[in-house]
């Protein structure tokens, strides 16, 4: 299986606030900034899309339907967290066909240790259709710690993905 000639990536931002103009959605476009950066440093053609829907599980529900067989990479924004309008997780989580729970399960412990706050996330990652999806917090700071260490993973993953060994032989 070859990689795709161009990778598609979706961002999707959940916020009610920021989706009724309450405020302007900052986390989206910082992800859009950081993934382009890191596409274009290992030379991966790619495209970036960026949405804003309200915390609304079946709004995410089909969009993340019809984005699996669109998108190589999927990365939400918002509603990881443990309040009542924070669906994200709920609503990803049984669209995955293989999740990849060390990679959240190491952010969590990695900056929690020094703001026990990040223990409260609830983000998971995994495989959609051919999508590999993250959901990451909402907040700017939350997205730069999350992004700084999917980044270190990335190539190593979408490799494994489609199932390309990259493993040095002896």
């Amino acid at each position: 299986m070859n990689l795709p000639e161009k990778f598609e990536v979706l961002i999707i931002t959940l916020s009610d606030r920021a989706h009724k103009g309450e405020y302007i959605d900052m986390s989206g476009p910082r992800i859009r900034e950081i993934i382009s950066g890191y596409l274009s440093s290992i030379n991966w053609e790619y495209s970036v899309h960026l949405t804003l829907i309200p915390d609304d599980a079946d709004i995410l529900r089909e969009l993340l339907k019809s984005a699996g067989s669109v998108y190589n990479i999927i990365i939400t924004t918002g509603g990881t967290g443990i309040g009542p309008r924070d669906i994200t997780v709920e609503t990803v989580a049984p669209l995955l066909t293989k999740e990849i729970p060390g990679i959240m399960e190491f952010i969590r412990i990695k900056y929690g240790k020094e703001k026990p706050n990040a223990l409260l996330s609830r983000g998971v990652a995994g495989i959609t259709g051919k999508s590999l999806i993250y959901t990451l917090p909402g907040s700017l700071k939350a997205v730069e710690e999350y992004m700084n260490e999917i980044l270190k993973t990335l190539k190593h993953t979408v490799y494994m993905q489609y199932g390309i060994d990259t493993h040095e032989k002896h």
